[in-house]
C-alpha cells in the first residue's frame, strides 16, 4: 500500500487530492494547519522529525489575502516566504521518499502569467519554489521519483470565493464558464498514481480551463 502525505488537506484542494488518493488504496496523512502551520518553522521541523517514509508527498498550502504588494508589512513578506518557500524546502530536505514515488506541489496558474498584481506575492513565492523543485528533477529522476507542478487556474474552492465579488459574473467571464472542481485535480492526480505514469517529470501542468494565453 502507498503511503501519501497530503499538506492543506482538510479542505478544498488539499482535501479532493487526499480523498482521491484514499479510494485507490493509499494511506494518506492529511495534515490541517493545527497539524503543521508552514508559516512557522518550528512547526514544519517538528512535524518533519515524527514522519516516516512516504511514497507520495502533495505539497500545498494556502496563499496571502488578496492586496497591492505595497501594502504587505516585511513581517508579512517573511511570514509568506515561509509559508510558501522556505517550509517546502525543509520538508523537502526532512522528509524521505521512496523510489518510485511522487512530489506533487499544487501551486498556480500565475507562476505563468503573473498578471494579478493583488496576487503577486503569492505568485512569486510559489514560482521561487517550483525553481528549487525543477532544478532538482535530475536528482530526483535517478531515485525514480517524478516531481509534477500542478497550477491551478480559478478551482471553486473558498479561497476563490472570498476572492471574487461577484462569482456568478466571474465564472461567465471563465473559457467553460465555471470554475474548476477540486476534484477533477484529486482524481487527476490519483490517476497519475494509480496508473504508474512516471515520465511526466519537472514539468508544469496548467490547470486553468485554458485560460492562460501562453503558447508554452
Amino acid at each position: 500500500m502507498s503511503r501519501a502525505l497530503v499538506l492543506g488537506s482538510s479542505k478544498g484542494i488539499g482535501q479532493a487530492i487526499a480523498q482521491s488518493l484514499s479510494e485507490i488504496g493509499c494511506e494518506v496523512v492529511r495534515t490541517s494547519r493545527k497539524d503543521l502551520d508552514t508559516s512557522n518553522l518550528q512547526s514544519v521541523k517538528d512535524f518533519a522529525y515524527k514522519q516516516d517514509a512516504f511514497d507520495i508527498l502533495v505539497l500545498n498550502t494556502g496563499g496571502p489575502p488578496s492586496k497591492n504588494f505595497f501594502e504587505y508589512s516585511e513581517e508579512e513578506l517573511l511570514q509568506y516566504h515561509n509559508q510558501l518557500f522556505l517550509s517546502f524546502c525543509i520538508l523537502l530536505k526532512e522528509l524521505k521518499i521512496n523510489s518510485g514515488g511522487y512530489i506533487f506541489l499544487m501551486s498556480s496558474h500565475l507562476i505563468k502569467e503573473p498578471n494579478n498584481e493583488n496576487l503577486l506575492v503569492s505568485s512569486a513565492y510559489r514560482l521561487a519554489f517550483w525553481s528549487v523543485l525543477k532544478g532538482l528533477g535530475r536528482h530526483y529522476a535517478k531515485k525514480n521519483i517524478s516531481c509534477i507542478n500542478i497550477a491551478p487556474g480559478p478551482i471553486k474552492t473558498q479561497r476563490l470565493i472570498s476572492l471574487v465579488d461577484d462569482m456568478d459574473k466571474f465564472e461567465q467571464s471563465l473559457p467553460f464558464q465555471k470554475a474548476g472542481d477540486p476534484e477533477e485535480i484529486g482524481r487527476f492526480i490519483a490517476s497519475i498514481v494509480e496508473k504508474n505514469i512516471k515520465y511526466i517529470h519537472a514539468t508544469t501542468i496548467l490547470f486553468d480551463g485554458g485560460l492562460s494565453q501562453g503558447v508554452l
